[in-house]
């Protein structure tokens, strides 16, 4: 079976990008073949240099361009797509063209928390504010709704009313740490 392919979208310092670069290193299965940033500063983008991975950077505006995007994708025999801290929303024709193999990683127990603005910092200070015993991860499907695809997997961790929103952040990034490459990896085991 030919080893199938990853792009990790990042907008920020790439502790997941980095985890789910570790964790399919060596792999059958899948390898990391592209880091894609809108962010030149992303700190992601240097994670994936020190593994010798191929990165690119897209600003907005041409993200949003079938005709600069697709062929990037086709060059490197992309298959799926992972959103690790992605902050762009996703193109409908992107979002056509790799319907069912495009993950997104939200911190938060979705439908809870979800949709425009709801990122980062901005979630969990939500989840503290409304005295939630218990926050998570969510990994779900891309769809043309921000944070609105069908949820594949949850983790949850309980919370106490002394957690700061940076206690709750490192608990749910746990989470992330944790789950989240094996959360891939299941999902292109069996859909691809």
């Amino acid at each position: 079976m030919k080893k199938k392919k990853i792009a990790i979208f990042v907008s920020g310092s790439g502790t997941n990008c980095e985890n789910i670069i570790q964790h399919f290193a060596g792999s059958d299965l899948a390898e990391i073949a592209l880091v894609w940033s809108n962010r030149a500063d992303a700190f992601a983008l240097k994670r994936a240099g020190k593994y010798g991975i191929p990165t690119i950077v897209m600003g907005k505006k041409d993200f949003e361009d079938t005709d600069k995007v697709l062929p990037v994708l086709e060059e490197y025999g992309i298959d799926f797509i992972v959103l690790a801290g992605f902050l762009l929303m996703i193109p409908d024709f992107l979002v056509q063209a790799y319907h069912r193999r495009m993950v997104n990683l939200h911190p938060a127990l979705l439908p809870k928390y979800g949709g425009k603005g709801m990122y980062g910092h901005h979630v969990h200070e939500a989840v503290k504010a409304a005295g939630e015993q218990e926050t998570g991860m969510t990994v779900h499907w891309v769809s043309e709704v921000c944070d609105g695809g069908e949820i594949i997997a949850q983790y949850k961790t309980p919370l106490t009313p002394e957690d700061t929103p940076d206690d709750i952040a490192n608990k749910e990034h746990e989470l992330e740490m944790k789950y989240f490459p094996k959360v891939i990896e299941q999902v292109i085991n069996d859909i691809l």
